[in-house]
Parts: C-alpha cells; sequence; structure tokens
C-alpha cells in the first residue's frame, strides 16, 4: 500500500505540519542543519513547504533553495508559500534520479522520506552526489513499532498499527540507516531520537492528525 497525496490529503498533512508537535521538530531539524547566510540548499520531499520557508529565512537573499517532491498537489501548496522569493525554486523529481548536478549543495535535508522510498540504498546515494565536499545532511525517518498508542481495546489498536506498517516499503528504516549511510560513503553520521508524546486527546497534536491519515491509508 502506498501513500497518495491528493490536494485534500496535502490539506490534511500540511494542518498535521502546523501541529506544535511537527513545529518543534522542524526546530530541531533547523538547529542540526545550523544553516549560514548564502548556502545553497535542498529539501528533499519538501511537502507543502513550511521547511523551506523558515530556511529561507537563514540563507538569506544571496543563499538559494531548491524544494523536491514528488506530489504536484504537495508542489503547487509549496510554490504558493514561497512564491515571494525568487532564490527558491520547487518542482517534481524523484530521490532516487535527483535533478541536480553534482556538488551542487551545501546542505541537504530530508524528513519522513525514505521511508516511503524502496531502493533507499540508490536515494542516499544520489544524496551524497550532489552535496559538495564537506557538505553535510539532515535526515529524519520513524520506526513505526517505536509507536505506543494507548486505545480502549488494545488488540484492535494493535491490529491497526500493524496494518499502519504496510503503508510504506521500511517502517523501521532507522535501524539500518546509518550503516546505508555509511556504506554511500557518509561519515561523521550523529544519531539522536525526536520525541513526540500526546498525553491527551485533542486536535492540536500530532497524534490527533494522524488518525485520519492512518485511516486514509489503510481504507483507501
Amino acid at each position: 500500500m502506498a501513500m497518495r497525496f491528493d490536494e485534500e490529503a496535502s490539506r490534511k498533512v500540511e494542518a498535521l505540519y502546523l501541529t506544535p508537535d511537527i513545529v518543534a521538530q522542524r526546530e530541531a531539524v533547523l538547529s542540526a542543519l545550523a544553516l549560514r547566510p548564502g548556502e545553497r540548499v535542498v529539501d528533499l520531499g519538501c511537502g507543502p513547504g513550511l521547511l523551506l520557508a523558515q530556511m529561507r529565512e537563514l540563507v538569506g537573499e544571496q543563499g538559494e533553495l531548491c524544494g523536491i517532491d514528488v506530489s504536484e498537489s504537495m508542489i503547487a501548496l509549496a510554490k504558493q508559500r514561497c512564491a515571494a522569493w525568487s532564490n527558491v525554486d520547487i518542482g517534481p523529481g524523484d530521490v532516487t534520479r535527483l535533478p541536480c548536478g553534482d556538488a551542487s549543495f551545501d546542505a541537504a535535508v530530508c524528513t519522513q522520506v525514505y521511508e516511503y522510498v524502496a531502493d533507499v540504498d540508490m536515494a542516499l546515494s544520489e544524496l551524497c552526489r550532489v552535496l559538495k565536499p564537506g557538505g553535510r545532511a539532515v535526515i529524519v525517518d520513524t520506526d513505526w513499532e517505536s509507536c505506543v498508542w494507548h486505545s480502549s481495546d488494545s488488540a484492535r489498536m494493535r491490529r491497526v498499527l500493524e496494518a499502519w506498517d504496510l503503508h510504506c516499503p521500511h517502517p523501521h528504516l532507522p535501524r539500518s540507516l546509518r550503516r546505508r549511510l555509511q556504506r554511500a560513503g557518509l561519515d561523521d553520521i550523529r544519531c539522536a531520537a525526536l520525541t513526540l508524546l500526546n498525553a491527551e486527546f485533542a486536535a492540536d497534536t500530532y497524534s490527533f492528525g494522524m488518525i485520519d491519515v492512518i485511516a486514509r491509508s489503510i481504507f483507501q
């Protein structure tokens, strides 16, 4: 089963990315990237362009940003969000065949994308190809077995999460990601856990928003 992002689904994901949980995650990603004015940066799987907009503030007018996504509806949202900046280029692209030259970027970011890519090793090889010598990348992916979801019916919830595991080719990618990155040629690899906890059933939380995303994926 594969995730599909039509206009409605893209809007729902955009709303999910605006929750305080994911806003905090973007701040952690930006901190790890440590962008400087004038740098060239690529966002692989840019989605609705929220991270692109924040990175534009950091690289300034002299920097350049490239956003790539496979979803036309996501690209439309990202272009709308970044329309005021001529140094932000957004378009379609496959992370296993990046439409970018060798050694093009000072930094790259890829958030919740590689777990959805069948040929992860090819995608990581492409990442290395487009980074300049000494360039850096921040990658965020989820091991979905780490998801703990309380429910009044624990057996049913377990079945739901097992079905959700089928929504992407690599639901446990973080377990092998370090080894894959080393094989691709990246070094100085640092790992950190981004913990997300929602203790209440509230509409402005990531967990609440994921209910609809999971339901659409399982029952589409």
